[in-house]
């Protein structure tokens, strides 16, 4: 996908007659039609590199070999000479197979009727690739690597810029109040604060929110101090990554994490504490009661009437009422207490460090009594209707005997079908 960049001012060669005094010219000179990937026009000295023997075999040569990299750059270059005029780079190309590395210039133009994007390319300098070929396999590396790579010195002017940050930041209007730097960050304060450790000779390796070509992403940006290769200079090189879609997955986990945790650990429908949940409250409180002298009691709550008014006004009527019973347990206890769903019309409630069971008795008359009092739920009709339940409850109390939670829990169940034995409504202890 080509990048965006304006073009109205760039110059429009119509045809290659409008070129021929390049062909006097002592430097290697050719045209390069992006919109087809195919060369244009080219001088004498440009075919005799190529050895070709005139400028048609140079318009059909085959270049369907060209990696995409190489594609990628040469799109590259047009866009940053379109905005800077001119751009000097040392590129490898390969005449007869062989490369050569060549220090180019380049100009931005329109071709022809259609004004086809174009690229006007200055050979002056054949580069002297014998000494230190890492360096050039490194060069090769920084332009063709999809990790943005830029240079500046200590005022954050741009020194240098690898295609991959033309690709993220060409369209990207500089701040006159801003150095070249800075004007990228998001966060100001941000950018400021990285200039000013680079300053101080001062590396690091954080994220950050970039204005992009492709709006705002979040990289992490790595900064290096270093010396100009000429001056000595010291300097500062940036690495940039784009974390963004990282970034949003690693946080779309935790939200998803969460919402399983709530699922796990929260009743959907009353949002109770789940059976999990409950019974590890339980198992703390059991522990702590073994330590201490305070009391635990845990009772075992199930509604009587809940089936009739489910089978007869709705399942959703039914899910109202215990969204309801729900609510007035929780107002009934103690924050310390946990009010816990077992399923069905079910509940489980711990009760750790109460000072007397005279206390907890009075907890379950309320309940019972709060319970009894009337409901009004919706049936499939939307029609109100008042309906009555009332409550079963068991309780049992932690003793130096005890064994475990499972064995406080069927106490408490067993007391609880001795209430409804005795005539539902009440409480057993």
């Amino acid at each position: 996908m080509y990048q965006e960049v304006a073009v109205d001012h760039l110059p429009v060669i119509t045809t290659s007659n409008e070129l021929n005094a390049f062909d006097y010219s002592p430097d290697i000179i050719w045209v390069f039609d992006l919109d087809r990937h195919g060369f244009w026009w080219g001088n004498k000295n440009a075919l005799d590199f190529w050895g070709l023997s005139d400028v048609q075999q140079l318009i059909d040569k085959d270049l369907s070999g060209d990696t995409e990299g190489a594609r990628k750059r040469t799109e590259q270059t047009f866009v940053k000479a379109a905005q800077e005029g001119l751009t000097k780079d040392p590129w490898t190309t390969y005449p007869n197979g062989q490369p050569k590395v060549m220090l180019m210039r380049h100009v931005a133009v329109l071709l022809g009727p259609e004004k086809h994007r174009g690229i006007i390319a200055f050979i002056s300098e054949q580069m002297d690739t014998s000494s230190q070929p890492e360096n050039l396999l490194f060069a090769e590396a920084m332009r063709y690597t999809t990790v943005a790579v830029s240079c500046y010195d200590m005022d954050g002017k741009r020194l240098f810029e690898n295609p991959a940050f033309t690709d993220w930041y060409s369209n990207i209007k500089q701040d006159e109040n801003l150095s070249d730097f800075e004007t990228r960050f998001e966060e100001q304060s941000e950018a400021r604060a990285r200039l000013t450790a680079s300053q101080s000779q001062k590396a690091g390796c954080e994220e950050h929110l970039m204005q992009t070509n492709n709006g705002v992403q979040r990289h992490t940006v790595d900064i290096r101090i270093s010396r100009h290769p000429i001056t000595g200079d010291f300097v500062f090189l940036v690495t940039e990554y784009d974390v963004t879609e990282l970034h949003d997955t690693i946080q779309e986990l935790q939200k998803t994490k969460t919402e399983l945790k709530k699922i796990a650990h929260y009743d959907p429908l009353t949002k109770l504490p789940s059976v999990w949940l409950t019974k590890e409250r339980l198992n703390s409180a059991f522990k702590q009661a073994k330590r201490s002298d305070k009391q635990l009691a845990v009772m075992f709550l199930d509604l009587d009437g809940f089936k009739e008014v489910n089978d007869t006004y709705g399942h959703g009527a039914g899910d109202e009422l215990l969204k309801q019973v729900a609510t007035r347990l929780s107002n009934i206890f103690r924050e310390s207490d946990t009010v816990g769903r077992l399923g069905g019309d079910e509940f489980l409630i711990c009760l750790p460090n109460v000072d007397s069971k005279h206390n907890v008795v009075n907890l379950a008359k309320t309940a019972i009594e709060k319970i009894a009092k009337p409901y009004e739920v919706k049936d499939s009709s939307e029609k109100v209707n008042k309906v009555s339940i009332s409550a079963s409850l068991g309780i049992a109390y932690f003793t130096e005997n005890s064994d475990n939670i499972e064995s406080l829990i069927r106490c408490a169940d067993e007391k609880m079908y001795q209430a409804k034995r005795n005539g539902k409504n009440r409480f057993q202890d």
